[in-house]
C-alpha cells in the first residue's frame, strides 16, 4: 500500500516542527521532510541556485568561503512582496524536484506515513504531492518570540518574515485540518491524534 504523505503547512513559528515530530513519535516508520532543510541544500556552496539568487539580490550573499550569508539573503529577500516573489520563483521549482524524489524513495522503502513539513506548501505546489494537508496557527506574538528565540533574530528581522508570509485565514481555508500550535503541548498532542484518527477515516 502507497504511504500517504501529509503535509504540514502554516505560518513560521507556529509550531509545524513540534507537530511533524509528534506524528513520527504516534507512528511507527514515519518519515519527515523539512522543506527548509531542503531549500538550505539549493542553497549549497556553488549551486546554480545560489549563482542566480546572487544575480538578483546582490553576489555580497555569498561569503568569501562561498556559503551563503542566509541572514543578509533574507533581509532583501523578504523587504518586498517583488523580492519574495523573486527568491520564490528560484528556489520553489528545485526544492520541489528534490521533494519528489525523497517521496519516491521513501514509499521505495514503504515506510508508514510521509509528513512534508512546508510553510510554502501552496505557494510552491507542494500541495499536489500531498493525501492531505493541515496548517498548525499560532497568534503573531507568540510567533514572534519562537522566531526570535529560535534562529537569534532582532524583533524587526522576525516581523519582515512574519510579514512576508499570508494570514492564518488563508491556510485556514485551503487545508483539510487546523492545529492550534500555541495551546500547551498535551493539547497540540491532542490535536495531532485526532488528525491521525481523521487521516484513516479518510478525512
Amino acid at each position: 500500500m502507497k504511504s500517504k504523505v501529509i503535509g504540514l503547512t502554516g505560518q513560521t513559528g507556529a509550531g509545524k516542527s513540534t507537530v511533524s515530530h509528534m506524528i513520527g513519535e504516534m507512528v511507527s516508520g514515519t518519515k519527515i521532510i523539512d522543506a527548509d532543510k531542503v531549500a538550505r541544500e539549493a542553497l549549497t556552496n556553488g549551486s546554480d541556485c545560489l549563482k542566480r539568487l546572487a544575480k538578483l539580490f546582490g553576489c555580497d550573499i555569498i561569503r568569501d568561503d562561498g556559503s551563503c550569508d542566509r541572514k543578509l539573503l533574507a533581509q532583501r529577500a523578504f523587504s518586498s512582496e517583488k523580492n519574495t516573489s523573486m527568491l520564490n520563483e528560484v528556489t520553489h521549482p528545485w526544492i520541489i524536484a528534490r521533494i519528489e524524489e525523497l517521496i519516491i524513495r521513501y514509499r521505495s522503502e514503504q515506510c508508514s506515513m510521509i509528513v512534508l513539513d512546508a510553510p510554502l506548501l501552496y505557494e510552491s505546489g507542494g500541495d499536489a504531492l500531498c493525501d492531505c494537508v493541515a496548517a498548525v496557527t499560532a497568534p503573531e506574538n507568540v510567533r514572534l518570540k519562537r522566531i526570535i528565540d529560535r534562529d537569534g533574530l532582532t524583533e524587526q528581522e522576525a516581523l519582515l518574515r512574519i510579514k512576508a508570509q499570508h494570514q492564518e485565514q488563508y491556510y485556514r481555508s485551503k487545508v483539510d485540518f487546523v492545529i492550534d500550535g500555541s495551546l500547551p503541548p498535551d493539547e497540540v498532542r491532542r490535536q495531532t491524534e485526532l488528525l491521525l484518527q481523521r487521516i484513516k477515516r479518510g478525512i
